[in-house]
């Protein structure tokens, strides 16, 4: 199954950057798209691209390998770039659902609010809170004495599998592991539930069906990612290691790692009436001109 496994994830991959590559050259060409919204967009869109380059060509290179092996100093900084950029992820969604609950619920001053600074600001807020984690996270793991046995059950270097391959008792380490992981999932999702509260009961008192309607539409891509992304991560990362299951965990690993990433850019693209208008004409603008 292993030359089989490696195909289909490379056909995914190399969709996956395309996809991203395709969604932030619109928005870096069409200046319709020159909004809050779509910067962080883009940004999300580049932070997945790295994301997913972290984990994928490894992932495929193993694939193809008789003995599947990373060396000690890989698998740490696999595990500080994956923690870092899903981190930096989780914190670029939930700023997109403050982003819709400033225009949706205080349209007249989303400009003042949400202005280009404030935007670069919650980017390099989001991307140094993500990336301190995952340096506390390293230190956790690695700092754990490997005397056991060196086989990660996984397909990368997750924090579960790595630091069960300790040797001393790690209650305290995963204990910590734990609150950083509400921190960065639970307390983001809360923030954006009160968020689509407020903007739910914005949106049912406009008068117009119409306007209902193009209001929750802005929203339905972000609810669609926030569900699946925070819904993956919450079920391998908000629990005791003591509960992880190898074969379910990787089959929810690869949901998150490689599927996941596939999915915002088809969502964002296929659901967003602006960024297809917007594909349309850059591709109309740079396609080549027709003989006569």
């Amino acid at each position: 199954m292993q030359i089989l496994l490696f195909f289909i994830f490379l056909l995914v991959y190399l969709t996956t950057v395309m996809a991203n590559v395709t969604i932030t050259t619109v928005i870096r060409l069409d200046r319709t798209l020159h909004t809050p919204m779509y910067f962080f967009l883009f940004v999300l869109s580049c932070s997945e691209t790295c994301y997913t380059l972290v984990i994928v060509p490894k992932m495929l290179i193993n694939l193809l390998s008789p003995v599947p092996a990373i060396s000690f100093s890989g698998c740490a900084a696999q595990l500080y770039f994956f923690v870092g950029f899903a981190c930096t992820n989780c914190f670029l969604i939930a700023v997109m659902g403050y982003d819709r609950y400033v225009a949706i619920c205080n349209p007249l001053n989303y400009t003042l609010i949400v202005n280009r600074a404030t935007c670069m600001q919650l980017v390099l807020a989001s991307s140094f809170c993500g990336f301190l984690i995952s340096v506390v996270v390293n230190v956790l793991v690695f700092s754990v004495p490997f005397c056991a046995s060196n086989r990660i059950n996984h397909f990368f270097c997750d924090i579960s599998p790595v630091i069960k391959l300790g040797c001393t008792d790690t209650n305290l380490k995963e204990m910590v592991i734990f609150f950083l992981s509400i921190l960065v999932l639970l307390v983001p999702f809360v923030l954006i539930f009160i968020s689509y509260v407020f903007i739910v009961s914005t949106i049912l008192k406009i008068s117009s069906v119409e306007g209902q309607r193009k209001a929750f539409a802005t929203c339905a891509s972000h609810l669609t990612v926030v569900i699946v992304h925070y819904g993956c991560a919450s079920f391998i990362y908000l629990r005791p290691t003591s509960l992880y299951s190898s074969d379910k965990d990787r089959l929810v690993a690869v949901t998150y790692t490689v599927i996941t990433p596939l999915l915002n850019p088809l969502v964002y693209t296929l659901r967003n009436k602006e960024v297809k208008t917007a594909l349309k004409k850059v591709l109309s603008r740079y396609s080549l001109p027709k003989t006569v």
